[in-house]
């Protein structure tokens, strides 16, 4: 069978082509009744819009790229994180008729093709998550005028939208709560510090300790669980004496009580624990980790509607959603 062309659709409508074009591509234009006569032909003929052909007159490729600034073996692994970034923004975009293309950036090579792919016209937009210290890309994909936003503030001075949380008033939210049940020597496991999650969450550790007669103890992590089990025996090692520890996530955390459990210390009677994210395994740790929860769901949300308002010339103010501690057992 030979495929409907929309000529036939507005023959069987009894429209003009041009007015068939403009139902098929979305536009207001068309009067109700003509709307319902178009699309009432479609489905009988089971036209498909050639989506090439409509590209051309809508300047539109219905397309956004979610670009993950990390290799392979850290998007696919036991980090939640991305697997709930990449499903949250894909349910989203899919309900406003657009698809994701996924791509990794985690070095110069992959930096250039992305960069190749975005410039040659292929998505309407882009999305940045996890970038790392000097990542070449806000700038580079901001030189060519597509629409970026980014999932966390930039770590580069580059003027481009975001979506975070407040990591700084969350930590300082979960190491107030050590200072308030008792808690003497307090150290921190710290994100990795080329990124802004890490810088923010230390900031807030060290903000209230500073307002505190409570000294710094500080060993730093990359958001891995092993990561978080090395620094741990690292603070032990450092301090035998420290009671309390706040580390900037999760599964960072998980490492840490499995380290605090090698070492014979008991949480929360020695050495209690709080993390940041609320991650779906930290009701579950033994014991139930207490942690800032984090909206990752929203802020990928969030982040999709942003890029979304910026098509139609919005406005692009940074979001900053808030975090909320969840106390449980670990302190």
């Amino acid at each position: 069978m030979r495929r409907p062309t929309l000529e036939a659709v507005a023959a069987r409508a009894g429209v003009s082509r041009a007015t068939a074009s403009r139902v098929v591509n979305g536009q207001t234009t068309v009067a109700p009744h003509i709307r319902d006569a178009v699309l009432q032909a479609i489905d009988e003929l089971g036209y498909v819009p050639n989506s090439a052909a409509r590209s051309l007159v809508t300047q539109r490729t219905d397309s956004i790229a979610l670009v993950i600034s990390e290799p392979g073996t850290r998007v696919f692994s036991e980090d939640p994180l991305f697997s709930t970034v990449i499903r949250s923004a894909s349910m989203e975009l899919e309900s406003a008729n657009k698809q994701v293309v996924l791509m990794l950036a985690s070095n110069a090579k992959s930096h250039a093709r992305v960069e190749r792919y975005i410039s040659g016209g292929h998505v309407d937009g882009v999305m940045l998550i996890s970038m790392h210290g000097a990542d070449p890309l806000p700038s580079a994909l901001s030189r060519l005028r597509v629409p970026v936003v980014s999932y966390g503030r930039p770590a580069v001075p580059v003027d481009i939208p975001f979506v975070d949380n407040d990591n700084v008033g969350g930590a300082e939210a979960g190491v107030r709560h050590l200072v308030e049940i008792g808690r003497r020597r307090i150290a921190t496991i710290a994100g990795p510090q080329d990124m802004i999650a890490g810088q923010d969450r230390l900031a807030g550790y060290r903000n209230v300790l500073r307002d505190s007669d409570r000294r710094s103890i500080v060993a730093v992590g990359d958001f891995t669980r092993e990561s978080g089990a090395i620094a741990m025996r690292q603070l032990l090692g450092d301090d035998p004496g420290l009671d309390a520890v706040f580390v900037a996530n999760d599964l960072m955390a998980v490492g840490a009580l499995q380290s605090l459990r090698q070492a014979g210390r008991r949480v929360p009677d020695d050495v209690a624990v709080v993390g940041f994210d609320d991650i779906e395994a930290a009701k579950y740790t033994e014991p139930p980790l207490t942690t800032l929860r984090h909206p990752v769901t929203d802020q990928a949300t969030a982040m999709v509607h942003l890029l979304l308002g910026l098509f139609e010339g919005g406005p692009g103010d940074p979001v900053i959603l808030p975090t909320e501690l969840v106390i449980r057992e670990s302190a």
